[in-house]
């Protein structure tokens, strides 16, 4: 099993930019395949973005492309969400997500991530 930790999230205005953390523990971490979702009130989880064990291929919601990027330190058993030109439609909690194996096809699917942690509250003020 593997436990995450997200950290990062915070108040910001609009246009302005955070990086969210989200550390892992237990089996190595280099075997999973990393998501961000999050879920605005009222509203379903939805998919934000992930990377593979190596980090060398990124996924992202077409929605999201350009302003966010994820991206993944093996050594430090963490991955990161920078996320640039905010919008007040960013504000979710956002959940960071692990799964050991899943395809290109359901790389957006939250049912297919088997970890998850508690979730980093990022609110973004018009």
């Amino acid at each position: 099993q593997v436990q995450l930790v997200e950290s990062g999230g915070g108040l910001v205005q609009a246009g302005g930019s955070l990086r969210l953390s989200c550390a892992a523990s237990g089996r190595t971490f280099s075997s999973y395949v990393m998501g961000w979702f999050r879920q605005a009130p009222g509203k379903e989880r939805e998919f934000v973005a992930a990377i593979s064990w190596s980090g060398g291929n990124t996924y992202y919601a077409d929605s999201l492309k350009g302003r966010f990027t994820i991206s993944r330190d093996n050594a430090k058993n963490t991955v990161y969400l920078q996320m640039n030109s905010l919008k007040p439609e960013d504000t979710a909690v956002y959940y960071c997500a692990a799964t050991e194996e899943i395809t290109i096809r359901t790389m957006s699917k939250s049912y297919e991530y088997h970890y998850w942690g508690q979730g980093t509250q990022v609110t973004v003020s018009s």
